[in-house]
């Protein structure tokens, strides 16, 4: 059943990523409002029915606006309210629909209400409810309030739009005073609460509004939007993140370095590299951004332990094995550092040796992980082969992070996400990443989400296409003479704004 729900945040990122793989969210809405005027039309004579149309001012309205056009086009008579004064419109697309309403003035009449006073005295046979979307978490506000009031004692059949407004579309809670539908037409899926407020809802027909499954499955920037942390003027040092890498070794200082200043420009705000002495003050030499802790021997070891032991106390997430090396002592370390991480239940992000490492006693993982293997590592985790087909692949993949109990990165020129559960493909990146230490930058951006409270599968899908991004505007920008460095300085311009890859793209 829970593949044929959304929720209200997977559903508005889904919208981001249809219009980044071609199918812009003025089509969408087109294909939402008409498909209402349809299920309107099937159910009822235009010629004997007057249809009132309540709107917002966001992308709800803006699907009642598309439907006001397709009644009137069908012969009904229409009246379109709106809440609020179109220059309050807050979406685009909503404002070219309204736009083409105001010219249809014979067919469509327009009523403004920006105080709840000018709620006209109407009677309607049909009225649709367009004024809140499926993002509502708190009451609406006058004068939506009084609107939704408006609707609820007209003696009319009420048809909501995607969701009763006053509705909590991902809970069923009614969020002060919702509309109580006879008829509720939602849009690519069930959102969870419409199962659990049936008073509300009533009948629930679901129509399709030309978003291809397969895009469910492409990593892309509405998956980056959903795992960014809005920045409030209050916050302290660590609410972001405290992370610590655990890697380098006498021959690798760079992997831990570019992990680090990866996870920094992905907005952690502290992070430690455990490295061992000499490697660690070369670490911290390259940048002073950098916070090294200087552990005793050549390489990782169980005697390193009660230092790495206290910083686990102290992070939100640990990341292992950038440069680490492959020494018996250090494995053993490893083994212990995940034991230590399933204690706390802190996040931890498995990568290159410290993979290796795990592979020699792989196990289902008692926290939140995520696996960063490339595909020679991830025939030594599993002992076999990956099929060349995507889809075999992906299957292939869900299949082994189910058994370990956590996600899985396989980075590839297509990467496969998968938490054993869902499967994700992204698309981004190019050859010129095959360049050593790009993937050592991919793992300093996922485990940054993962020590700010990101859900490892969201971490990984966001962290994967930001990776691929920052590599295809260094290759824009630079061909493919490219190194792992170059990618760190695109990393915030592509989380501020991952729809700009589009420009870029080959």
């Amino acid at each position: 059943m829970a593949e044929n729900m959304i929720t209200a945040r997977e559903m508005r990122a889904l919208d981001v990523n249809a219009e980044y793989f071609g199918i812009s969210r003025l089509q969408l809405m087109e294909n939402a409002g008409r498909s209402v005027a349809m299920e309107i039309a099937s159910r009822f004579n235009p010629k004997e029915t007057k249809v009132v149309v309540f709107c917002g001012l966001g992308g709800n309205g803006g699907d009642g606006f598309v439907a006001a056009r397709h009644l009137a086009c069908l012969g009904f008579n229409v009246h379109v309210i709106l809440a609020g004064k179109p220059s309050e419109i807050g979406v685009e697309e909503a404002r070219r629909n309204w736009a083409a309403l105001k010219f249809l003035r014979k067919s469509i009449v327009l009523h403004e209400v920006y105080d709840s006073s000018l709620i006209p005295n109407i009677r309607a046979d049909v009225v649709v409810d367009a004024l809140l979307g499926i993002g509502l978490k708190s009451p609406p506000r006058p004068p939506i309030a009084q609107l939704i009031r408006t609707i609820n004692e007209l003696e009319a059949f009420r048809v909501a739009v995607d969701v009763p407004s006053g509705l909590d579309s991902d809970t069923g809670t009614v969020l002060g005073e919702a509309v109580k539908a006879h008829l509720t037409i939602t849009f690519h899926k069930v959102k969870p609460g419409l199962l659990k407020a049936k008073e509300y809802v009533g009948e629930l027909v679901v129509k399709q509004i030309g978003i291809p499954k397969e895009i469910e499955s492409f990593a892309g920037p509405g998956d980056v939007l959903m795992v960014v942390k809005p920045r409030y003027s209050e916050a302290h040092k660590g609410d972001f993140g405290r992370l610590l890498i655990v890697g380098g070794s006498e021959t690798f200082s760079g992997a831990p370095t570019l992990a680090a200043l990866a996870a920094l420009r992905t907005g952690v705000d502290l992070v430690y590299i455990a490295a061992p002495r000499e490697t660690a003050y070369s670490i911290s030499s390259i940048s002073p951004n950098l916070i090294t802790l200087k552990l005793e021997g050549e390489h990782l070891s169980m005697r390193n332990m009660p230092v790495i032991r206290s910083y686990i106390e102290r992070v939100t997430a640990v990341a292992i094995g950038p440069g680490l090396g492959l020494h018996k002592e250090t494995q053993e370390a490893v083994g212990e550092i995940i034991k230590v991480a399933e204690e706390r239940r802190i996040p931890i992000l498995l990568d290159a040796d410290g993979l290796k490492a795990f592979a020699g006693f792989k196990r289902k993982l008692k926290t939140p992980a995520v696996l960063t293997p490339h595909s020679g590592e991830y025939a030594i985790l599993t002992g076999e082969k990956l099929p060349d087909d995507l889809e075999e692949r992906g299957n292939h993949v869900k299949k082994t992070a189910e058994s370990v109990n956590a996600t899985i990165l396989l980075k590839s020129h297509v990467d496969v996400i998968s938490d054993g559960s869902k499967v994700k493909f992204n698309f981004t990146g190019n050859p010129g990443m095959t360049v050593g230490g790009t993937g050592d930058v991919l793992s300093g951006i996922v485990a940054a989400f993962l020590s700010q409270g990101v859900d490892p599968f969201e971490a990984a899908v966001a962290g994967a296409f930001i990776n691929g991004a920052a590599g295809d505007f260094v290759r824009a920008e630079k061909g493919y003479h490219m190194v792992a460095t170059d990618l760190i300085d695109w990393i915030p311009k592509v989380i501020d704004d991952p729809m700009s890859h589009i420009k870029i793209r080959a």
